[in-house]
């Protein structure tokens, strides 16, 4: 097998959640383009149609799967309609999250109700996802990719969002004892952008205009000196759901262009 075989994903299924758009879509596509077939997810089925269309292009099969991570309920329903539909679930990526109202906050001006819809969001929706996928993948293993987030580690100069740093955090410890709990038949990961202008990202930091993002560009202080792409996401979590890294486990992967 040459190390080319290693990133292959041929005969395998994949569930991307928060799929519609930006880094979720890159990671959906990523996985198909390396042989998998992929269950997509987000709350609204119109986001997920073009990208079953693209996904189908690339010769793999494709399914759209509306739910709200949020609901334990809704979670399950994804993880049985892709084992009825596309057969066996290989690799669960837990992507969907964010703010939940595209708010960034102080913790000390947080309440208590927005405190627990970033965390029912960014926490609570990939505790309930590794749990569900544990139940669906077979004997022969798979693997959990679980998306943290640069702020999990620093939240850089601008201290504006620390209810979301605070559940990436918590993310990578849950990763790490999942790890342990799953092993050997599980793999479960994490990967941790930095900042890529998805929709959200342009929303919630408020960059309208060239001379904000180059504000935001400086105070970001990136040694590669550029944004992140949704491909250089989808090209890391490729590696944690290939073959390429069966000797991984447990570990956060900062993508981040060094900041």
């Amino acid at each position: 097998m040459s190390v080319l075989d290693l990133f292959r994903l041929d005969g395998k299924v994949a569930v991307v959640t928060g799929a519609g758009k930006g880094i979720g879509r890159g990671i959906a596509r990523a996985l198909a383009e390396a042989g998998a077939d992929v269950a997509v997810s987000s709350r609204s089925k119109s986001d997920l149609d073009t990208l079953v269309a693209e996904i189908e292009q690339l010769g793999r099969r494709a399914l759209a799967i509306p739910a709200d991570v949020t609901s334990s309920e809704e979670l399950a329903h994804l993880a049985a309609t892709t084992v009825a539909e596309l057969g066996r679930i290989d690799v669960w990526v837990n992507n969907a999250g964010g703010l939940p109202d595209g708010t960034p906050r102080y913790l000390s001006r947080t309440s208590e109700e927005q405190w627990d819809a970033q965390m029912d969001l960014n926490l609570k929706a990939v505790w309930a996802g590794c749990v569900e996928a544990s139940k669906h993948m077979q004997d022969d293993g798979g693997a959990i990719i679980n998306i943290s987030s640069r702020a999990a580690k620093d939240m850089g100069p601008n201290l504006k969002n620390g209810p979301y740093g605070a559940s990436k955090a918590a993310v990578n410890s849950l990763t790490a004892t999942f790890s342990r709990e799953l092993a050997p038949k599980i793999r479960v990961n994490a990967v941790a952008p930095g900042p890529i202008p998805t929709e959200n990202f342009i929303d919630s930091m408020k960059m309208n205009s060239p001379e904000r993002e180059e504000e935001l560009k400086r105070a970001m202080a990136m040694p590669l000196q550029r944004w992140g792409t949704p491909e250089d996401i989808g090209a890391a979590v490729l590696y944690m759901a290939a073959p390429a890294s069966n000797w991984v486990t447990g570990q956060v992967l900062y993508v981040t262009g060094g900041a």
